[in-house]
């Protein structure tokens, strides 16, 4: 079992609706070269679980890059995954970009991808990297808690510092979450509460939280936005997206659990019988995802992803990894353990299904 706690220490720095999206004038700056040749064919179709606004910095800087469009469709991570399956005898994607690694785990388990490990994984610590050389590392993303500063300020209470203040009656129908289903980032909450706690009580903690849950949505991005706009208190997200919201302006405060909070590395991977035509341009683009240039292109998107790629330079003003606590999170008992730990929720939270998000 592999346990990606020590990438985190290692590291020592943290210094639905489908949206297809398809980059046609480059912006980013400057170009650098990939060290192949001009590709023969132009063209690259792909999934992301990544929030479009993001998608579209990283594609335009690859398109400049290498001259080769991406043809994206943006889904959330379960869907993405969902989708691969769906489409296993006649792959419309060669690669699936973004979402957290205990996804690609189960993809990987029921054959839907190829082995392809990037050179430029070279710079990235051991602890992060993908022990079956399937899929490759691009990120790391912190779970935490987003409050909406101007609620907080009016009912003059203190901010969430533990999962159990998210069970107060103050909070009944102010948290928003996303479904595990659906969701890698609620996903990653579930299994890291299970690991943390132990399954009987961390399902008896679900049923407490539960009472004070407003909305489930349909994707992990969507708690950010409700936050944001003053609708819920809290949303359970992963600190990159609600960074995100604080640095655009909008009143959104990050709290991380003292009493231990999950996280992923995000990967990326080529998805088996892809288009052949699109492998070439499937492989260098991993290798640019996974490379200095490509993970400095978080800082420009305003993402605040942790880059994978120890060479990478993060964005100014993140909160150090020593002063963010973290449980011991096992991806390959996460990835493996996923279907059975979402058909349990189901069965217990059928209000998850009828209280998702209608935006």
């Amino acid at each position: 079992m592999k346990k990606i706690l020590l990438c985190i220490v290692f590291m020592g720095f943290l210094t639905g609706c489908a949206v297809h999206t398809t980059v046609t004038e480059p912006e980013s700056e400057p170009s650098v070269s990939t060290g192949r040749p001009e590709p023969a064919y132009d063209r690259l179709s792909i999934y992301s679980a990544l929030p479009e606004e993001e998608i579209l910095v990283y594609l335009n800087a690859f398109r400049k890059d290498t001259g080769i469009t991406v043809d994206c469709q943006r889904l959330s991570a379960g869907e993405m995954i969902e989708r691969v399956q769906q489409e296993r005898e006649n792959p419309r994607v060669s690669v699936i970009l973004g979402g957290a690694a205990d996804h690609y785990v189960q993809a990987n388990e029921e054959g839907l991808l190829i082995p392809y490990q990037s050179p430029e994984l070279s710079n990235v610590p051991e602890p992060c990297l993908d022990q079956a050389q399937v899929w490759n590392p691009i990120y790391i993303g912190v779970i935490c808690l987003a409050c909406n500063e101007d609620w907080f300020l009016q009912k003059t209470l203190p901010y969430p510092t533990c999962w159990d203040d998210l069970t107060a009656p103050e909070l009944e129908g102010q948290i928003v979450l996303a479904s595990p289903e659906t969701s890698g980032t609620s996903y990653t909450m579930l299994a890291a509460l299970m690991q943390q706690r132990g399954e009987e009580k961390a399902w008896e903690y679900l049923q407490m939280l539960d009472a004070n849950v407003g909305c489930y949505t349909h994707s992990g991005i969507e708690p950010v936005e409700k936050v944001k706009q003053g609708e819920f208190a809290v949303g359970i997200v992963f600190s990159h997206d609600g960074r995100r919201a604080a640095l655009d302006g909008y009143p959104v405060m990050l709290c991380y659990p003292e009493d231990g909070t999950g996280y992923e590395i995000g990967a990326c991977a080529l998805v088996r019988g892809g288009p052949v035509k699109e492998r070439e341009n499937a492989e260098r683009f991993i290798d640019w995802m996974t490379s200095q240039r490509g993970q400095e292109c978080y800082i420009e998107a305003k993402s605040s992803r942790l880059p994978a790629n120890s060479t990478a330079r993060s964005a100014d003003g993140l909160p150090a990894m020593k002063d963010i606590k973290t449980v011991e999170y096992d991806l390959e008992w996460a990835g493996s353990n996923r279907t059975r730990l979402i058909d349990e929720f189901q069965r217990r939270f059928p209000g998850a299904q009828t209280r998702k998000s209608l935006s």
